[in-house]
């Protein structure tokens, strides 16, 4: 396997390796050693090339403090090896042993309402610990010492799903890494007092030393910029943390690629040192939890959704953990892939950006909390259908991996993400309103049930490949996006603003100029004169179910019902929309055209949606939030003039369409996600790799079914 220096972070960057990694996290302390040899066949015989060890097992690595015991891994990694498989190495600091958290329970985590972790679980030690970092240090130098010339650990895994059982802490070493973060952000407590409105309810401080953690409701709510530097705190003290290791790994060998794989994505910035540091990012995958867990609309959608986001942080990526079947903990359980349905989700992972899967797990484990999760070997060591769908998908995508890797994910239509500070700035002040990713989702599920190339990215990629870019209610513009955003559409792009754009500056205060600010206002050719919330569907007025306390007693005041009555609609393209969640009134210059208008209430004939030119591109502004219906009304007023199409025409339901490409070949995915099978009309002329047949006007796949035709170049 070749290695090459990683490409600076871009949505579209592609992995560099030359190997397209495909396996199975595995577990051989979990089994009997008489077992190893039968699982390395078997990985074998499905087309396994590597497997992923040793993330939970520090306890193994060093029983003892400073007593280092390497064998029980060094044989699995030799049973394997001798059946042509290879290893990544995992740092196992997810899990601390006992002897660790006994002798040094300073390392363990602390919650908001002064509770600290027990032993028993994972994730108890807080990163943010420097006795636990130097624990980190230590255990990550004698594993890459020992395994520094073994020729079959090709990579390493730095800790496991960093912060995603817990991110935050609120233990006394916390509070003291927290000031002197501050310190060295600040320089002075003047500068600190001013970014976090310490004149507001008197939170002024004198000395760092003073400075608390931020906790929700003691008893009232905390500066917004005391929030966002807490939380950019802990992304830093992640990057730091895992700085560590990898920074001894890459001295111990260059040649070792080093990756993370990420769960719920709280508190890393992946455009800073965290991401920087990284040959790529792992995302693990598991669209039936996150459906179920947050409803989302759907598994097959809300995996497109997660991968492309994952994408938008770093470009290719690998998925470390791809869900092979039903999935629990004793606290849920995720409904079971149908036959040929892990296949499917493997493939989805492909077609959006994955240069690297692998199924969790190899075998299910026999105890601890997760032992109903199952893996391509059942309990019983018996290999049944979930095997055989990982031994096609593995054979399936060896004999193409050539064609898939150097090519990166086609999008038509960017949709602003991957920027940490927006992204924790609404939640330092969401008065209820959805999240930019929440309003953004409602864009993406109608690019993908309508098959546009659609996914995320950010200000600071290049943004000459997109036909349109919308930003979605990004309360923070930084000036140095300026430039790009301009060229880009006076080269032709399309840009979409919506309502709160740019109100913010990077304290969270409010800009003192007109919003959407002075550089987006002289680019869309929009003034916001008021804003103002609607109330949702069944709502009221207040929200979330907080009420002012009536006098002397801390029981809600009713609201009148009025108050959840108020519509406030307007019009687009001859068609009456209700708004959500906020009305914005525009002033508007006069070589900016009025899409739409607000056609009620007080706000009757004033500008609603707006499109300037600027250039050979348009940038339209929108002053208020989406609906599923406006997102399918902008794709007709305002994306199909930006040239936007389908990839595939008469997309039937339940079909996901998405194209890989580079300079000389284009792949298009073709997958079914139904139980039913279904014929797709007008494909265009093509191979289809996983077949060999020809492929032109339509496609008729099974339940399940996937399709990857290889088009002519362009």
């Amino acid at each position: 396997m070749q290695r090459k220096k990683p490409a600076p972070l871009s949505v579209w960057r592609p992995l560099n390796l030359d190997r397209f990694l495909l396996g199975a996290p595995h577990y051989p302390e979990h089994v009997d050693e008489g077992c190893w040899r039968r699982d390395a066949e078997r990985m074998a015989a499905a087309g396994v090339n590597t497997v992923r060890m040793g993330e939970f097992a520090w306890h193994i690595f060093e029983p003892r403090e400073g007593r280092f015991e390497f064998d029980l891994f060094d044989r699995a990694i030799d049973v394997l090896g001798h059946a042509g498989i290879d290893t990544i190495m995992c740092t196992p600091t997810a899990t601390p042993p006992r002897w660790l958290t006994s002798n040094y329970p300073e390392v363990l985590r602390v919650d908001v309402n002064g509770r600290q972790s027990s032993h028993g679980s994972r994730q108890h030690a807080d990163t943010t610990n420097p006795v636990f970092r130097a624990h980190s240090r230590r255990i990550t130098r004698a594993m890459a010492e020992h395994y520094r010339a073994n020729p079959r650990v090709i990579g390493w895994q730095t800790d496991n799903e960093l912060n995603t059982t817990v991110s935050e802490s609120f233990a006394p070493s916390t509070r003291i890494e927290f000031q002197k973060y501050l310190q060295s952000t600040y320089g002075t407590i003047e500068a600190l007092n001013f970014a976090w409105g310490g004149h507001f309810w008197a939170t002024a401080y004198d000395d760092f030393s003073q400075v608390e953690l931020p906790r929700p409701q003691m008893p009232s709510f905390p500066s917004p910029g005391h929030v966002q530097d807490y939380h950019r705190f802990l992304a830093a003290a992640t990057a730091a943390f895992q700085h560590d290791q990898v920074e001894i790994l890459q001295e111990t060998n260059a040649e070792w690629f080093i990756f993370h794989n990420l769960g719920n994505l709280a508190d890393i910035d992946f455009r800073g040192q965290f991401g920087q540091d990284l040959d790529f990012i792992g995302f693990d995958i598991y669209p039936m939890l996150y459906d179920e867990m947050r409803r989302t609309g759907g598994h097959a959608a809300t995996q497109a959704l997660h991968l492309d986001i994952c994408r938008s942080y770093s470009g290719n990526f690998i998925v470390p953990e791809q869900a092979s079947g039903f999935g629990s903990q004793p606290g849920f359980s995720t409904m079971t892939p149908e036959p040929g349905e892990m296949r499917r989700m493997a493939m989805t992972s492909v077609a959006r950006g994955a240069d690297g899967v692998m199924f969790f797990r190899w075998r299910p484990a026999h105890f601890g909390a997760e032992i109903y999760w199952m893996g391509i070997i059942d309990h019983d060591d018996v290999p049944r259908r979930r095997y055989d769908e990982a031994s096609r998908f593995f054979h399936e995508i060896g004999a193409i991996k050539d064609q898939i890797l150097g090519t990166t994910v086609r999008m038509d239509l960017g949709i602003a993400g991957a920027d940490f500070d927006n992204q924790e700035a609404h939640k330092t002040y969401p008065i209820g309103l959805p999240s930019p990713l929440e309003d953004a989702t409602l864009l993406h599920r109608h690019c993908y049930h309508s098959g546009i190339a659609c996914g995320f990215i950010h200000p600071e990629d290049d943004l000459s490949r997109l036909k349109a870019l919308y930003v979605p209610h990004w309360l923070m513009w930084k000036d140095q996006w300026n430039e790009a955003i301009e060229t880009f559409v006076r080269n032709g792009g399309t840009l979409i603003l919506s309502a709160l754009s740019g109100t913010r500056d990077e304290n969270n205060h409010i800009i003192r100029e007109r919003a959407p600010g002075n550089a987006l206002a002289a680019l869309s050719g929009v003034k916001v004169s008021e804003f103002g919330r609607v109330v949702p569907e069944g709502g009221t007025g207040l929200f979330p179910l907080f009420r002012p306390p009536a006098m002397g007693s801390y029981a809600p005041s009713p609201l009148p019902a009025s108050s959840a009555e108020r519509k406030y609609l307007f019009t687009l393209g001859n068609q009456e929309f209700q708004a959500a969640h906020l009305y914005e009134l525009l002033e508007v210059a006069p070589d900016t055209e009025v899409l739409g208008v607000w056609s009620n209430r007080f706000a009757t004939g004033s500008p609603a949606i707006t499109a300037r030119q600027v250039g050979r591109g348009r940038v339209v502004y929108v002053g208020t939030y989406l609906t599923p219906q406006l997102a399918a009304k902008l794709f007709n007023v305002v994306l199909a003039k930006a040239g936007i199409a389908p990839l595939l025409p008469e997309l039937p339901a339940g079909v996901e369409v998405s194209v890989r490409e580079a300079d000389d070949r284009q792949l298009m995915f073709v997958l079914n996600t139904t139980e039913i099978p279904v014929t797709v009309p007008n494909i265009p002329a093509g191979i289809d790799l996983l077949t060999g047949a020809p492929a032109a006007g339509t496609l008729d796949l099974e339940a399940y079914g996937c399709a990857v035709v290889s088009l002519n170049v362009r």
